[in-house]
């Protein structure tokens, strides 16, 4: 399916530079885009996209608050910040605003594309690899669910996905869901990679 992108940018150089990108990438089209808040939430009065790359510095207005506005006016919108602020505070704040992914203005090509895969097919919330390794560091609780980190500390205690699941009154599928979705989001290739990646990065 086509996932119709609108990039929100002040920089004409940027928005071209975004927009010669997007047009590499198969089933993406380029429906619009603007260089502040205005035109931006005018844009979106009449019409929509699947996802909005949103500069947080715009010259009118934060990126912030445009989250928030149009996420309320548009709540199945995929908001995704495009920035060159990689500080948590940023990161947390749009977060918070309803911003499905946080993508720097330098991304590859490969990364935009991830993004794209991952707010729209996946449902999952994306952080750009240049800030990954520092925030799982600092603030993993943007990566990782409440629950994800409970199973995460079981996991390390060495218990099986059935132990867990006996623990937590769920199923062991669920349990197993989670340690596939823990390995995907810490980007590990097994369980016990998992759990020293953990206790290194000090998330349990």
């Amino acid at each position: 399916m086509t996932k119709r992108v609108f990039i929100v940018d002040d920089h004409p150089m940027v928005v071209e530079g975004m927009r010669s990108m997007l047009l590499q990438l198969n089933e993406v089209e380029v429906c619009g885009h603007a260089t502040n808040a205005r035109s931006c939430l005018g844009y979106f009065v009449k019409n929509t996209a699947d996802v909005v790359l949103l500069d947080i510095n715009l010259p009118d207005q934060s990126g912030i608050e445009v989250c928030k506005t149009l996420l309320h006016q548009k709540p199945e919108l995929k908001i995704i910040a495009l920035t060159n602020f990689d500080q948590l505070t940023y990161i947390q704040r749009m977060k918070d605003a309803g911003a499905k992914g946080y993508l720097l203005k330098n991304a590859s090509l490969d990364e935009i594309d991830q993004a794209l895969q991952a707010v729209t097919a996946n449902g999952e919330y994306w952080l750009g690899r240049d800030n990954l390794r520092d925030t799982i560091k600092d603030h993993n609780q943007l990566l990782l669910t409440r629950r994800e980190i409970e199973v995460l500390k079981l996991i390390a205690e060495g218990l099986t996905n059935q132990e867990i699941a006996d623990k937590l009154f769920v199923s062991a599928s669920t349990i197993d869901s989670h340690r596939k979705s823990l390995i995907s989001k810490l980007q590990v290739k097994n369980t016990a990679a998992l759990v020293r990646t953990a206790l290194e990065s000090k998330i349990i």
